[in-house]
């Protein structure tokens, strides 16, 4: 039983772990920006649901918008006025990016301070089947992970807005010679993925507390979630969330927090050794 139980909180950190990823796919996996800010990103979004939610007493709904508006306009301001003139340039992007993160920590401890928050969850209750048991919110949480899932790949593939942001991250050079204007799709697929990594933040804000620091875990988790699955893919997204999200319940059953995460980074490197474009390829011609 205490297997299945953890095999249970394991899916459920696969839906937490899956939602915080999704921005990081858009924006590392197809736009091929390393950001170190995307913890950050997740933070404000947070923070947004905390301010909105908990201090203003409006809907989660309402909330979990705000979150999306706010970071997508820090992320459209990222794009135009920092990373527009560092793409194929990785090491200046590394290192803006990892400013940007830290202002963003250093202006959330002066508007809202140091100390923990707490954030309402909208869902209570527990789901109790044979002995395992399942949280609402958790339910919640991977149904809406799901949703995200599939809006993003709408707009990726069903879209006139999706073939742009796939032709110009397969060949920039050639879009702008047929006179796509790549630089207004890059602002907004950069704006598309901060602001999905702010509903992550909003929604994960229940879980959790809410503190300056709090996107450093999913930071690493998300660029894990990412390389593991097949950099590019929100199929490989999907794969590499479950495989960690499970992997990290399962292995602390046995052997503990600690070594669960030695275990998952040294699962990571020999997939990276043998199969550096991750588990998924993204097929190309």
């Amino acid at each position: 039983m205490g297997i299945l139980q953890q095999f249970a909180d394991g899916v459920s950190v696969f839906g937490a772990l899956l939602l915080v990823s999704l921005g990081l796919a858009v924006t590392f996996g197809i736009m091929k920006i390393i950001n170190l800010a995307h913890g950050e990103l997740i933070m404000v979004g947070a923070y947004t649901a905390y301010a909105v939610n908990t201090v203003a007493k409006l809907p989660f709904w309402v909330a979990v918008v705000a979150a999306f508006a706010v970071t997508a306009l820090i992320g459209a301001a990222m794009e135009r006025f920092v990373l527009k003139n560092l793409y194929g340039r990785p090491l200046e992007t590394l290192l803006a990016t990892f400013g940007i993160s830290i202002m963003l920590q250093q202006i959330v401890r002066l508007i809202f301070g140091a100390t923990n928050k707490a954030v309402i969850a909208p869902i209570s209750g527990t789901l109790n089947i044979g002995g395992v048991v399942i949280p609402y919110l958790r339910l919640f949480i991977i149904g809406f992970s799901i949703f995200m899932l599939l809006l993003t790949a709408f707009l990726l593939f069903r879209t006139k807005f999706g073939m742009l942001v796939r032709t110009v991250s397969q060949n920039r050079s050639m879009s702008e010679c047929l006179g796509l204007n790549t630089g207004r799709i890059d602002l907004f697929t950069f704006a598309y993925g901060a602001g999905i990594t702010g509903v992550a933040g909003a929604i994960v804000a229940t879980l959790r507390n809410v503190n300056p620091t709090m996107g450093t875990e999913y930071l690493i988790d998300s660029f894990l979630a990412v390389v593991l699955g097949g950099v590019g893919t929100l199929a490989g997204t999907v794969v590499g969330s479950a495989i960690i999200g499970e992997a990290t319940q399962m292995l602390a059953y046995f052997w503990g927090e600690i070594g669960a995460r030695i275990i998952i980074f040294l699962i990571v490197i020999i997939v990276i050794r043998f199969r550096p474009e991750g588990i998924i390829r993204l097929e190309s011609r």
